[in-house]
C-alpha cells in the first residue's frame, strides 16, 4: 500500500501546486482559459494502481479533459460572475445519461420526482427556515447532510420513497458532491415571498423548481443560467458536447460496476480548478500579497506534513484526513498569530449571518456557503492546536499539532517572509490585524485552503478502491463550527439517517 499512498500524495499535491503556481504567476493579469493547462496536464498523469478501478480514474481524467477542451473552444475567458457555475454542468448531463441507459433507474427517478410533489409540508417548512435563517450559517450544497442543506431535504424525501437503496444513494449523491444544477433549496421561495406571493403560492413554486431539476436537469441548468444572466459561453452547447465526450466513459464505469453515486460525483468535483479556482476572481483576490502568502504557506504545510507521513499511513482515509487536517491547522495557526482564534471568528460570522439575513432576505442560496466551510475548517484546526498548546505547556519548541496520529509541520508558515512580516503591508507600528483581514477575504473563498483540488484528487483515488460503495455525501457528523459553538441545530441533522 505504500506505493498507493505515495501516489495519492503526489497526485494531490501536483494538482494543488498547479493551481497555486499558475495563480502566483498570473495574479493581477487577465485570465485566459489556456492558463489552466497546467492543471489539465497534472490530471492527465493520474493512474490506477493495484486494486483501483481504472474506470473511476477515467471519470476524473476524461471529465477534466472534456471540460478544458470544450471551454477553450467556446471562449477565451470567463467573467467572475459566471465562474462559480463551471462545475455545475457535468452532473446534469451524467444524470441524463444514467437515466437513458437504465430504465429501472429512470423509474426510480420518476418515483422520487412524484415524492417531491407529495412533500409540500417538508419543502415548505425547510424553505421557510432557510429564508428566515433558522439554521444559522449553512452550506446549501453541503457535502454532508447539515441542516438547511439541499441534500438534507433530499435525504428526508428519499427515506419515504419506495425505490432500490442504490438508486436512493445515487439520487442523494447527485445533489451533494455531485452538483445537479446550481439550484439551492429555498431560493425560489424567498424571491416569490419578497415579490408578494403567499406562503402557499411560494411553496408551490419551490416544489415545481425542485422537481424540474430532476425532470430535465440539463435544460433546468441552462434556464438557471439564463435567469442568472450568464454571458461567458453557450451553456447548452457546452452540455451537448460534454455528453458526446463523456458518454463512453460513463458507460464504461457502468459496465465496471461503479456505483451510480460515484459516477455522478467524480466528473463534477474535479473540474472546478479550470476557470473557477484558476480564474479571474482568484487572480484579482490574490493581487494581495498576504492572501497569496497564506495560500502558499498552507500548501507548504500540507505538502511537508503529507510527505513526512507517507511511510506510516495505515489506510487511504488517513491520507485524506491528514491533508485536510493539516491545512486546517495551518489556517488556524495563522489566525492565532494575530491573536484571534476559531471561537471568536465563528461567533463573529454567525452574528453577522443573522444581520445579513435581515438586510438581504433574497440573498443567494449559496451566500454563506464558504463562510460555513471556513468556520468548520478553522474550528477543526483549533481543536488540534488547542490540544497541542496544552501539551506544550510552557516548554520551548515548535507547536506540533497531531492529526490522525501524525505531526503537522507548521514551519512553512514561519519560513514565509510575507506572513512573518505583516508590518510591510499596513501602518508598520500597528500591524496587528493584517493576517486576520486577509483571512477574512479568504473566508468567502477558502477553496485552496480546504483544499478542493487536493480533496477531489484524494477522493477519486479512494473511490477507485471502493467503486461499489457510494462515497457521497459524507455519512458522518460534520462537527459544524456554528452548531458546536453558537447555534443548537444538531437535532435537525440527517447524518445518521442517510440513505
Amino acid at each position: 500500500m505504500a506505493e498507493l499512498y505515495e501516489k495519492m500524495v503526489k497526485e494531490a499535491m501536483m494538482a494543488q501546486k498547479a493551481d497555486v503556481e499558475t495563480i502566483k504567476k498570473n495574479r493581477g493579469k487577465e485570465f485566459k482559459i489556456k492558463d489552466t493547462k497546467a492543471y489539465l496536464d497534472v490530471v492527465q498523469d493520474m493512474k490506477a494502481v493495484g486494486e483501483q478501478s481504472e474506470a473511476v480514474i477515467n471519470l476524473h481524467k476524461d471529465s477534466v479533459k472534456a471540460h478544458y477542451e470544450i471551454l477553450d473552444s467556446l471562449t477565451d475567458t470567463i467573467r467572475p460572475e459566471d465562474d462559480p457555475f463551471v462545475e455545475h454542468y457535468q452532473t446534469p448531463v451524467v444524470l441524463e445519461i444514467l437515466r437513458d441507459e437504465d430504465s429501472e433507474f429512470e423509474k426510480s427517478l420518476e418515483a422520487f420526482i412524484d415524492a417531491i410533489g407529495r412533500a409540500e409540508a417538508l419543502i415548505g417548512r425547510e424553505a421557510i427556515r432557510r429564508y428566515g435563517g433558522f439554521y444559522g450559517p449553512t452550506c446549501v450544497v453541503d457535502f454532508a447532510l447539515m441542516p438547511g442543506s439541499t441534500s438534507n431535504v433530499v435525504n428526508r424525501i428519499l427515506t419515504e420513497t419506495d425505490i432500490p437503496e442504490m438508486h436512493k444513494q445515487a439520487i442523494l449523491s447527485a445533489k451533494s458532491w455531485g452538483m445537479n444544477t446550481s439550484y439551492g433549496i429555498g431560493e425560489v421561495f424567498a424571491n416569490e415571498i419578497e415579490n408578494g406571493a403567499t406562503a402557499a403560492e411560494a411553496a408551490e413554486k419551490e416544489i415545481e423548481m425542485v422537481k424540474y431539476i430532476y425532470q430535465e436537469p440539463v435544460e433546468a441548468q441552462a434556464k438557471l443560467m439564463d435567469d442568472h444572466g450568464h454571458e461567458s459561453f453557450d451553456v447548452r452547447e457546452y452540455m451537448s458536447r460534454y455528453r458526446k465526450e463523456m458518454e463512453g466513459t460513463v458507460k464504461a464505469a457502468i459496465d465496471d460496476g461503479v456505483h451510480y453515486g460515484n459516477i455522478l460525483t467524480v466528473p463534477a468535483y474535479c473540474v472546478g480548478d479550470i476557470s473557477h479556482h484558476i480564474a479571474q476572481s482568484t487572480y484579482n483576490m490574490c493581487k494581495d500579497d498576504v492572501v497569496m502568502a497564506i495560500i502558499e504557506a498552507t500548501t507548504g504545510v500540507m505538502e511537508s506534513t503529507l510527505n513526512s507521513a507517507v511511510s506510516s499511513f495505515k489506510s487511504e482515509y488517513d491520507v485524506l484526513s491528514l491533508a485536510t487536517g493539516s491545512s486546517a491547522c495551518a489556517v488556524e495557526y495563522i489566525l492565532e498569530l494575530d491573536g484571534f482564534n476559531a471561537i471568536g471568528v465563528v461567533d463573529l460570522l454567525t452574528k453577522r449571518f443573522h444581520n445579513y439575513v435581515q438586510l438581504y432576505p433574497t440573498r443567494g442560496a449559496a451566500a454563506e456557503l464558504h463562510n460555513s466551510d471556513f468556520m468548520d475548517m478553522i474550528y477543526r484546526g483549533w481543536t488540534h492546536l488547542d490540544e497541542a498548546r496544552r501539551m506544550l505547556n510552557g516548554a520551548e519548541g515548535p507547536l506540533e499539532p497531531m492529526v490522525a496520529g501524525h505531526k503537522v509541520d507548521l514551519s512553512p508558515i514561519h519560513e514565509n517572509e510575507v506572513i512573518m512580516n505583516p508590518q510591510r503591508y499596513t501602518y508598520p507600528a500597528c500591524a496587528i490585524t493584517v493576517r486576520f483581514s486577509a483571512l477574512m477575504r479568504l473566508a468567502d473563498y477558502p477553496c485552496l485552503l480546504t483544499s478542493e483540488p487536493v480533496t477531489a484528487t484524494l477522493m477519486t483515488n479512494i473511490i477507485a478502491l471502493h467503486k461499489e460503495s457510494a462515497a457521497s455525501p459524507a455519512r458522518t457528523c460534520k462537527n459544524c463550527a456554528a452548531a458546536a459553538l453558537v447555534d443548537f441545530r444538531h437535532n435537525h441533522c440527517q447524518w445518521r439517517e442517510a440513505v
